[in-house]
């Protein structure tokens, strides 16, 4: 779509792709969420969207996603981009900010339906977000939030460097949980950069993230550190037509198999009912990003 560029987004690891959803990848989502994605007896999301009947929760993913769109400015935004492995949509991943164009921060949140967890494919989408967001995008941070218990999430943050940014309070199927911040500088996230990933279609839809010039792209290597096996190659994380720089390409080692992670925005007055943990730092997060309306959950 040449009036919404946002359609030509995608990025791709060796396992799963990143993508703007066409209405057959959002019904197939729809389904997707109604076959579960997590445990009945912990709510991972503090806007509790998985609770109803199947029609009620198919029909939330499809509202979710065209609230998101109806409602985007390059001042408030919310990208949600499906999750596709084997050629099936499996799972959503989305990226969010306010006035990102001054603060450079986003909020990373994804989920993966029951039965394509426990394959690795939540690292690979994790790994996606992650190089969109500071290759495509040009974040400077990027930040997550974990509800205490959720011990896999937690283990997905540090695996990627994540380092604790505080804790807030939500109100969760009429209780008060508590869930831990997470943040990730541009420089710690190329020292853990393990697997690779290919950026495409960012530079026409740049001015709708209220970025107003070119993407600065990020310079080490691919980091082995938090990767496994020995494989080397190169990949290219590509800025299309319009004016951007392309990065330049990367020598990669391998890939890591890690957990997953849920999704942002959703209903936007959850976080009227959110407060932060009384003596807990207080997270940069709060002046630019949205304060965390969402929280991560894990699917390995």
């Amino acid at each position: 779509m040449n009036n919404w560029p946002l359609t030509g987004i995608s990025v791709r690891t060796s396992r799963v792709e990143l993508r703007w959803p066409t209405p057959g990848d959002l019904d197939a989502l729809a389904d997707r969420a109604t076959e579960g994605v997590h445990a009945p007896g912990f709510m991972p999301f503090f806007s509790q969207w998985t609770d109803g009947t199947r029609e009620v929760v198919a029909r939330r993913v499809l509202q979710r996603h065209w609230h998101a769109m109806a409602t985007w400015a390059p001042e408030d935004w919310t990208l949600f981009l499906v999750v596709v492995a084997d050629g099936e949509v499996v799972g959503s991943q989305s990226l969010g900010a306010r006035d990102f164009g001054v603060t450079r921060e986003v909020l990373l949140t994804s989920w993966l339906t029951l039965g394509r967890q426990g394959e690795g494919l939540g690292g690979h989408a994790r790994a996606a977000a992650l190089e969109l967001a500071f290759t495509g995008l040009g974040a400077d941070q990027a930040f997550s939030v974990v509800r205490r218990g959720n011990d896999a999430s937690q283990a997905v943050c540090a695996k990627f460097g994540f380092e604790p940014d505080g804790s807030q309070i939500n109100a969760v199927r009429g209780e008060q949980v508590v869930s831990d911040r997470f943040r990730l500088s541009r420089q710690r996230w190329s020292a853990h950069r393990a697997i690779e990933a290919e950026v495409g279609g960012t530079a026409a839809a740049l001015p709708l993230f209220g970025v107003a010039g070119p993407v600065t792209a990020p310079g080490p290597v691919w980091s082995s550190s938090a990767g496994e096996g020995a494989t080397s190659g190169a990949v290219e994380s590509k800025a299309e037509e319009g004016g951007v720089a392309e990065p330049p390409r990367l020598t990669t080692t391998p890939e890591a198999a890690v957990p997953d992670v849920a999704t942002p925005r959703g209903n936007s007055r959850q976080a009227l009912n959110a407060a932060t943990v009384p003596a807990a730092p207080v997270a940069s997060v709060l002046s630019g990003v949205r304060y965390a309306e969402e929280s991560d959950q894990s699917a390995a």
